[in-house]
């Protein structure tokens, strides 16, 4: 089996991310110290994604679009759990006795 090392810790990240910020290359970085340069450079990513310096950006598209992107993709997420909702609430007649005839005779054509 590989070998497998503890993760890295977050102080050493920081000083990571603050050397790219700083201008060195994280290829440079990797030759220097242990972690990858694909490593590196998605620590720098992340962090600068947590503190709103990058916004994920769909290529092509202005601010407006991009929000308005993201508000229907919510909506949609949010039709789609009602729909399923709905759906399994209509599959279940036999968990309240209708589907049997025990309780009501109804057509459910």
């Amino acid at each position: 089996m590989p070998k497998t090392r503890p993760p890295y810790s977050p102080e050493f990240r920081r000083q990571m991310v603050d050397l790219v910020r700083a201008g060195r290359s994280p290829e440079d970085l990797a030759r220097e110290f242990e972690p990858t340069a694909q490593s590196i450079g998605a620590w720098a990513a992340a962090a600068d994604k947590q503190e709103g310096r990058r916004e994920e950006v769909t290529p092509g598209l202005s601010a407006s679009e991009r929000d308005e992107l993201a508000r229907l993709r919510r909506e949609n997420k949010q039709l789609r759990l009602e729909r399923d909702i709905l759906s399994n609430q209509r599959g279940s007649r036999s968990a309240c006795g209708l589907e049997t005839g025990s309780i009501y005779s109804l057509d459910w054509r």
